[in-house]
């Protein structure tokens, strides 16, 4: 039976191993980093933890006999995303990025856009001084020297490293709701949120929220995918371009 690795952690990589079990007639290998605590575990054999770089992946691929691979981490996960296309060159194995569309402003929006989250750190002095940041539990110490602002910052486990020093953290994990959203800027006086710009249904509810409320949000811009590689935008494409190369 053909074996396809599927990189994940996202809801789509979730997805797309459910419909690849299904079809029955390949066998699906997910693949999770291992940052979080409890991760959600999609349908299929499940590995947890890195391959050592470029070379591991590439071992990983020829021990385990993979013939595709999917790359469906989160559009920030850079690291990864250039290792497996370096593995994938390296062996031969096809190789396409699942990558949710980034989110657009419309109507009412305020949006501050920021290359980095270094970047989006030195605007924020001059927006407002209570801060929803919603970046994940990753980076922070981007915000650590911000002493004379408040943050709330929400994760799904707990901060580690350097942190802001006037912080409250709010352990929760999408998808969320606009009333909850709502709530959250309400009941912690929030000025501005600052958000990746991930995309997708999950995390999109506080940015209604904000446009509501009239607040800035600073967008911190995704990165550029590694050049050369195919990409599809949802779950069906992905399904449609593994069952082309499985014959």
């Amino acid at each position: 039976m053909r074996h396809v690795l599927v990189l994940g952690g996202t809801a789509e990589a979730r997805e797309l191993a459910g419909v690849l079990v299904a079809m029955g007639t390949v066998r699906v290998t997910s693949s999770l980093a291992g940052r979080v605590a409890a991760p959600r575990l999609p349908q299929g054999a499940v590995r947890i933890g890195g391959f050592g770089g470029t070379e591991g992946m590439t071992r990983w691929l020829r021990d385990h006999s993979v013939d595709a691979l999917v790359d469906a981490t989160h559009p920030f996960a850079e690291t990864i995303s250039a290792h497996a296309a370096e593995a994938a060159a390296h062996t031969g194995v096809p190789l396409l990025a699942l990558r949710r569309p980034g989110w657009t402003p419309g109507p009412g929006d305020r949006w501050h856009p920021a290359a980095s989250l270094a970047q989006a750190a030195e605007m924020l002095p001059g927006i407002a001084s209570r801060v929803f940041l919603t970046t994940g539990r990753t980076g922070l110490a981007a915000f650590a020297g911000l002493d004379d602002l408040w943050f709330l910052v929400r994760s799904v486990d707990p901060p580690e490293g350097a942190v802001p020093r006037r912080m409250e953290v709010l352990l929760d994990r999408g998808p969320y709701t606009v009333e909850g959203e709502r709530a959250v800027l309400r009941e912690h006086r929030i000025g501005v949120v600052v958000t990746k710009d991930s995309g997708g249904a999950a995390t999109a509810a506080k940015l209604v929220a904000a446009r509501e409320a009239g607040l800035p949000v600073v967008v911190v811009r995704r990165p550029r995918g590694v050049a050369g590689v195919e990409v599809a935008e949802d779950v069906e494409r992905a399904a449609r371009w593994v069952r082309e190369r499985m014959g």
